[in-house]
């Protein structure tokens, strides 16, 4: 198979860049912005992923990969020594409360369905809740308010919680959704980077699509339900089996270090 020329890969950055580019603008960051920030990236990428025999790319290469200066390249490895951690890919709190609350035994009721939870208490309340899926430094009515606010969970008249869905949506565009916003499209990417790129011996990463383009425009309510259906199912087996198979830490043995593994159903629409 012939390989891509560089101005078919600049085709498809375009084509990649422009919903990235839109969400840029609305928040406010300009071309310079942006452009600086590629420098960064690009001696990051060059300088961690093209050494050879486990080292770093030395500062001649970057630049002949780059096509930066070598001074240019110093210059954005020291940003990059002293610029804070990258973020890593991203979970929201609300999203993990929702999760235990829907698999864990000690939040459900005799029909394995989440419980009504008081907010307080030692055990099976919405605080232990929080506790129990990692998000307990969060205030329990901070994140209360966010789900209510989603439509993810009520609180009842006897003021006990009550989960109203699985799943958890920022609607506006806040941190916590340009977070996920950037987690998402970089899982995507990383999988086709890691298809494009991988070896004959490494097994290829799950990617598919099911697309038509001559569906009828009166049906797109109808596939919004049908894919809110059919999707979050997949979804909800997929996390139980991923609950099921994660790292177990009793405290009787040192924990095994686990991986980040999952799968993701997105719309497509033009």
């Amino acid at each position: 198979m012939a390989s891509a020329t560089t101005s078919q890969a600049l085709a498809a950055a375009r084509q990649l860049l422009k919903p990235i580019v839109l969400v840029l603008l609305r928040c406010g960051v300009t071309w310079r912005d942006f452009s600086e920030l590629t420098k960064v990236v690009y001696v990051d990428v060059a300088t961690t992923k093209f050494g050879k025999r486990g080292r770093p790319t030395n500062v001649s290469r970057t630049s002949v990969l780059t096509g930066l200066a070598r001074r240019d390249v110093r210059k954005q490895r020291d940003n990059l020594e002293t610029a804070s951690p990258a973020q890593s890919a991203y979970v929201t709190k609300g999203s993990l409360v929702l999760s235990a609350w829907h698999l864990d035994s000690e939040f459900a009721n005799k029909k394995g369905k989440p419980a009504l939870l008081p907010l307080e208490g030692e055990r099976a309340s919405f605080s232990a809740l929080l506790r129990r899926c990692g998000a307990g430094d969060v205030p329990p009515s901070t994140l209360l308010k966010e789900l209510r606010s989603a439509g993810a969970v009520r609180v009842r008249a006897d003021g006990r919680v009550e989960a109203l869905q699985r799943n958890y949506i920022p609607h506006a565009m806040d941190e916590q959704l340009i977070r996920l916003w950037g987690s998402v499209v970089a899982d995507i990417a990383v999988t086709y980077e890691h298809n494009l790129s991988r070896s004959t011996k490494a097994p290829a990463r799950f990617e598919r699509a099911a697309v038509n383009e001559r569906v009828a425009p009166t049906a797109l309510p109808e596939f919004r339900r049908f894919l809110e259906q059919e999707g979050q199912g997949m979804l909800e087996r997929i996390d139980a089996w991923l609950t099921e198979h994660q790292v177990k830490d009793d405290g009787s043995t040192a924990p095994t270090e686990g991986i980040r593994l999952g799968a993701g159903v997105y719309h497509i629409q033009d």
